[in-house]
């Protein structure tokens, strides 16, 4: 009888240390500052995933991102951090694909470049595997990029031999296409270049002046349609991290993820523009549309690039890309009506 009551209170005892629900800890990082609208989408995509796996799923954010910005891929897939995000420009060998969403002139706002982006990323690129390695979760852009400058400018003319720090790949072409002299660096350092003269102008979003405190060291922005550039973001997973979560908090993550993220963060890049507006109206920088022949000239310059693209990616992968860039732009007229 003893024997049996103490096994019995043994037995109750492993049943209660032992969790209901299994629990995973992930960790993620980001690359721009802790204010930074991009870094508080990702800690309220966090949140929204942990809620929804009633805290199967947890999430902890680094202090420091463990690798620079252009190391965020291999950071991840090393195992340093568990999800990260990564612009293309950053990775221009490595994503190719990716570049059709930074060509110019196509949205005008990041809700629906990023929308039409995900869908024909979802449809066409995933399967040519430019993301091994990591277990892709999202892919979006920032919203169009613009020129901004230290000093006014009047023209086309204007542009040449200007110093414009980019993120690289099609922002850094379309820059020297266009006359300037471009150079890449990270988007932290924005505000030591253009204060130090090291830079006469940047290549961003309107986001950016205000993420950045540019606004202070500004005297114009020179406006396109649909942009000069964008940049494509990847985001993602360590691969091993995936596998080992539960097929049903697995099937929550997507939820969440695809056109989901693509969206909301579209959203949240496209108000971070207006931010950005209003920061450069209140510090009395000049906003300039870029005027017709401006316009013409940027675009002629440009099309080389456009078909720089089409032609590698056709060539890497043995498909259509003139075909998939015009099925892109098709959807953005979609989605563009979709939201009136």
């Amino acid at each position: 009888m003893y024997a049996s009551r103490k096994l019995a209170a043994v037995f109750a005892g492993a049943v209660l240390a032992t969790p209901l629900h299994a629990q995973t800890t992930l960790t993620y990082s980001s690359w721009v500052p802790p204010t930074h609208h991009l870094t508080i989408w990702q800690a309220n995509w966090a949140a929204q995933v942990e809620k929804a796996t009633d805290g199967r799923v947890k999430f902890q954010g680094l202090p420091k991102a463990p690798a620079a910005p252009p190391g965020t891929f291999d950071a991840v897939r090393d195992d340093l951090v568990d999800l990260s995000y990564v612009t293309a420009s950053y990775t221009p060998a490595r994503h190719l694909l990716p570049l059709m969403a930074e060509l110019p002139g196509m949205a005008d706002t990041a809700e629906v470049n990023s929308i039409a982006y995900s869908r024909i990323h979802w449809k066409h690129f995933q399967k040519f595997g430019e993301y091994k390695g990591v277990h892709l979760l999202a892919v979006w852009t920032h919203g169009p990029g613009q020129m901004f400058t230290k000093r006014p400018l009047g023209g086309f003319n204007d542009v040449k031999g200007l110093k414009i720090r980019t993120g690289g790949g099609i922002a850094e072409a379309v820059a020297n296409a266009i006359g300037a002299s471009a150079f890449v660096k990270p988007a932290p350092e924005s505000y030591e270049l253009l204060n130090a003269g090291v830079a006469d102008g940047v290549f961003f979003p309107f986001e950016s002046v205000a993420s950045f405190k540019l606004d202070s060291v500004l005297q114009q922005a020179t406006v396109f349609p649909g942009g000069m550039y964008s940049s494509a973001f990847g985001f993602f997973m360590n691969e091993d991290k995936w596998n080992k979560l539960s097929k049903q908090d697995q099937a929550i993550i997507d939820k969440y993820s695809y056109e989901y993220a693509a969206r909301s963060n579209g959203q949240s890049w496209d108000a971070a523009d207006q931010k950005g507006i209003d920061a450069l109206k209140k510090a009395n920088v000049k906003i300039m549309q870029a005027d017709p022949a401006f316009v013409a000239e940027v675009r002629k310059r440009s099309q080389p690039i456009i078909d720089d693209w089409v032609k590698k990616a056709s060539e890497r992968y043995k498909f259509d890309a003139r075909a998939a860039l015009e099925e892109f732009r098709a959807e953005i007229k979609k989605v563009s009506a979709e939201r009136r």
